[in-house]
């Protein structure tokens, strides 16, 4: 007997939705908060025994912006999952908690300017010391700038492949990107890694202060100054 032909056809968000909660071989893979795409991915490949260049392609075409897209989070996927679906899925889930979070903080979305945003939260990520401190870091972003004064902020050069690198006096001469806080004036129009959602409440609700500076004490934490003579003390305190 012949029966007839049925084809069904999903949509994107219901194939992402059936195949996330199929029952497959699941594993966790883990975007720390601070860390760079670049080395995500590199994770990725590790674990689930894909092509690290080819998970930077389909990056590249899918993601809007270089870093900051994928939130900080830990994120279940299908052992055998394709690359395609990887990339596809962590992108899509992290826009959407994008979008939530501005309207529940914000009251709107507009993704030009969460992103400008985001791009402030990655540098207090990689700046603070802990939570308490990121809306410290955030109001001393805001006092530089409104002094029209660089932010010379190590984190933002720890971007990409510099992940992990040890800022030096060269790597500051050197380095030409936007990242460098040294030499251009402002926040880099793009983030410079991975975000939480505690650094982006302290991009939006900074501390209010007349700080300027901060330098690493010998308890891991940071001082916080309002001239540079103070941080100068800081300096040598530390250092002696």
């Amino acid at each position: 007997m012949n029966l007839p032909h049925f084809e069904i056809v999903l949509t994107k968000g219901h194939f992402l939705y059936a195949l996330s909660h199929a029952k497959a071989a699941m594993k966790n893979i883990t975007l720390i908060p601070g860390e760079t795409h670049y080395f995500f991915l590199q994770e990725i490949a590790k674990v689930f025994h894909q092509d690290f260049n080819e998970l930077q392609r389909i990056y590249n075409l899918r993601s809007p912006y270089n870093d900051g897209v994928i939130l900080a989070d830990t994120y279940s996927l299908p052992y055998h999952a394709s690359p395609e679906f990887i990339i596809d899925y962590l992108i899509t889930q992290s826009l959407k908690t994008h979008e939530d979070l501005s309207y529940k903080l914000l009251g709107h979305y507009n993704q030009e300017e969460w992103f400008k945003i985001i791009a402030k939260a990655s540098i207090i990520q990689k700046e603070a010391a802990n939570v308490a401190e990121m809306p410290i870091v955030s109001s001393v972003i805001d006092n530089r700038i409104a002094k029209n004064m660089p932010l010379q902020m190590d984190g933002s050069l720890n971007y990409g492949k510099f992940s992990h690198t040890r800022i030096t006096p060269e790597r500051i001469r050197n380095d030409t990107s936007e990242f460098n806080t040294y030499k251009y004036n402002g926040i880099p129009k793009t983030a410079s890694g991975s975000v939480s959602i505690d650094a982006i409440k302290a991009a939006i609700y900074p501390t209010h202060t007349n700080y300027l500076y901060f330098m690493r004490n010998k308890n891991g934490l940071h001082d916080f100054t309002q001239t540079y003579q103070e941080h100068v003390k800081n300096i040598k305190r530390v250092k002696n």
